[in-house]
């Protein structure tokens, strides 16, 4: 929910390159009307599993990091990630976050900010 994106590893294990995103990524933040759009469906898995979650998985590979991340689209709206704090970028994720998966989202940032992970809670 920090706005990292990861594009190429599933669980630890890399299914693909980097390629030319970070390239593009880069260059439109670096451009003065530059501005990188990652356009996604909200799920995975046939709708069982968000594709924003609350933090990346260990040994997911960070294809864009979270201060190269500007508008985040999916079938529920738009995302603007750009010069926003880590909450004003975790709310604007949640809320194109499939509607399914908001509340599971919310619940895991507000613990990861209390510093309560998944294996100590």
């Amino acid at each position: 929910l920090g706005g990292q994106v990861n594009a190429e590893s599933i669980g630890g294990m890399q299914v693909s390159a980097v390629g030319g995103q970070f390239d593009f990524v880069e260059a439109a933040m670096h451009g003065s009307t530059g501005r990188s759009i990652l356009a996604l469906p909200s799920t995975a898995a046939g709708g069982k599993r968000s594709r924003i979650v609350h933090r990346l998985a260990p040994g997911s590979a960070v294809t864009i990091p979270r201060y190269l991340a500007d508008k985040v689209v999916t079938e529920f709206g738009v995302a603007d990630l750009r010069n926003r704090s880590l909450r004003e970028r975790a709310e604007a994720l949640i809320a194109v976050a499939h509607p399914d998966f908001r509340d599971a989202l919310a619940r895991g940032f507000e613990e990861s900010r209390r510093g309560v992970t998944p294996d100590r809670a």
